[in-house]
């Protein structure tokens, strides 16, 4: 890794959370519009809907009007899938009209503490960064307005790029948007399966975020697992002199 170049993140979950949980924010707006609903039981239904969707992913060549009219298609259906055997609204497209504002809106998301400090020591260490992302094009703005957005060089998500992690083909757009090759590009993100295994299987380093990590950070070979952000930049250090 004496070669390291870039370092990219997963969004959503890595850089920055939701400030209520998902599903108390659905079964809230949705009594709102005339169904009534559990928190726990709209969770459990979009955990179940959002596991069994497509990629947000749609091939590459698409415009930007068909894209923005491909992801909320794709939202839509994930969402009327959470709700089956709920209830009835009122009105379910204005129901979701709401919600998709909802989380369009950067002031119901908030940035992890570590991020901030953590993305200026590694541009100041003259590395490249960028992220690579499943969220839809509603991303940019909410890392513009949580100050994170003027950090990275690239932001690579899935509908534009065509494909959806764990696929190889949206690490790979992403690196060559660099000129980088795997060997020389670290992936930071929460999934194991999304984040962790993906990247290590495009050829990157791949870093776990991993909070009920009992030490502060975990290192294998070309894995490494953090209990939060704070420690990526010793980690790289450690992956750089390897």
């Amino acid at each position: 890794m004496a070669g390291l170049r870039a370092v990219f993140f997963d969004a959503a979950g890595t850089l920055f959370d939701a400030r209520e949980p998902v599903g108390r924010t659905y079964a809230r707006i949705a009594r709102e519009h005339g169904l009534d609903a559990s928190d726990d039981a709209v969770a459990a239904g979009f955990r179940r809907a959002f596991g069994a969707a497509p990629e947000l992913a749609f091939g590459p060549g698409r415009r930007p009007a068909e894209l923005r009219r491909m992801e909320r298609d794709w939202w839509r259906a994930v969402v009327a899938r959470s709700f089956e055997g709920l209830g009835r609204f009122t009105n379910f497209d204005a129901f979701f009209e709401a919600l998709f504002a909802f989380f369009a809106d950067p002031a119901h998301w908030r940035a992890d503490p570590e991020a901030l400090p953590v993305l200026s020591r590694l541009k100041d260490s003259g590395l490249r960064l960028g992220v690579i992302s499943n969220f839809d094009y509603r991303l940019y703005e909410i890392l513009e307005n949580l100050g994170l957005k003027q950090h990275f060089d690239s932001i690579t998500i899935s509908s534009e790029a065509g494909y959806a992690k764990p696929r190889r083909e949206v690490f790979a757009a992403a690196m060559a948007k660099h000129g980088v090759e795997p060997g020389a590009a670290i992936h930071v993100g929460d999934s194991p399966h999304l984040d962790f295994q993906a990247s290590y299987a495009a050829g990157m380093t791949a870093v776990l975020l991993d909070p009920g990590l009992d030490a502060e950070s975990s290192i294998t070979d070309r894995k490494a697992r953090i209990r939060s952000l704070a420690y990526l930049k010793e980690v790289t250090q450690v992956l750089v002199s390897a």
